[in-house]
């Protein structure tokens, strides 16, 4: 695995650093990349993948562009649709509840990253000069890589991707609801709040959720696949 370093004199901590020392680089192709749903009970962990026009990051859209969590649902939809109309590519990709059952939450959320980045290249037709992942662990992929503790408040290309995970995921999770209505998953999409440990003791999981993680468990003897009448 390739692998480059960030100058370590450079102090890169501002919202967009990242995209300018790329530009320094003359870099024209880098892809952002960060996940969305690790520490819900429910449903899938998503990742979303964005490679911005390094040539446009003057666009006043671009300069909304934010960590998801900062931002208020109505600015989040705005810059959702504004990176799918914008961008040079992107991709959002997932690992499902089995998946994620399987091999462990931390896997599971690398290999939806993983999934996300190789849908990009493959739509940009080139080997990116660098792959940035939000956080401290790096994803199975032969491109230059460089992780980014706090990378969505850092780069705009990850802050990018974990809006369109989260929007994806969300939206995903009001569908959820829908079928499922005694769990809330509308409210709380998916995550251990109080209410929502009280409706899985209350009627057992249901096949959305992850069966291995606490709370769950414990209850795996009344799990439902199906929901009621």
């Amino acid at each position: 695995m390739k692998q480059i370093s960030l100058l370590p004199d450079k102090n890169l901590s501002e919202l967009g650093d990242i995209e300018s020392w790329c530009i320094e680089q003359e870099y024209t192709f880098v892809i952002g990349v960060d996940e969305a749903g690790r520490g819900p009970l429910a449903g899938p962990v998503y990742a979303g993948a964005v490679a911005l026009f390094l040539d446009k990051l003057d666009q006043p859209w671009v300069g909304k562009l934010n960590d998801s969590k900062k931002l208020k649902e109505e600015a989040r939809h705005e810059s959702y649709t504004q990176i799918k109309e914008n961008a040079l590519a992107f991709a959002v990709a997932s690992s499902d509840e089995k998946e994620i059952d399987e091999i462990n939450i931390l896997q599971a959320s690398l290999l939806a990253m993983k999934r996300a980045v190789e849908d990009v290249v493959q739509q940009v037709g080139r080997e990116p000069d660098c792959v940035f992942v939000d956080g401290n662990k790096e994803i199975d992929v032969t491109y230059n890589q460089e992780t980014l503790i706090k990378g969505d408040s850092r780069s705009r290309s990850i802050a990018a991707g974990s809006i369109l995970a989260k929007t994806d995921r969300d939206l995903l999770l009001q569908e959820m609801d829908k079928t499922w209505p005694e769990y809330g998953f509308a409210s709380h999409k998916g995550y251990g709040t109080k209410k929502h440990r009280e409706a899985i003791k209350e009627h057992g999981p249901c096949l959305h959720h992850r069966l291995s993680f606490a709370g769950v468990r414990e209850h795996l003897d009344r799990l439902r696949e199906t929901p009621n009448p």
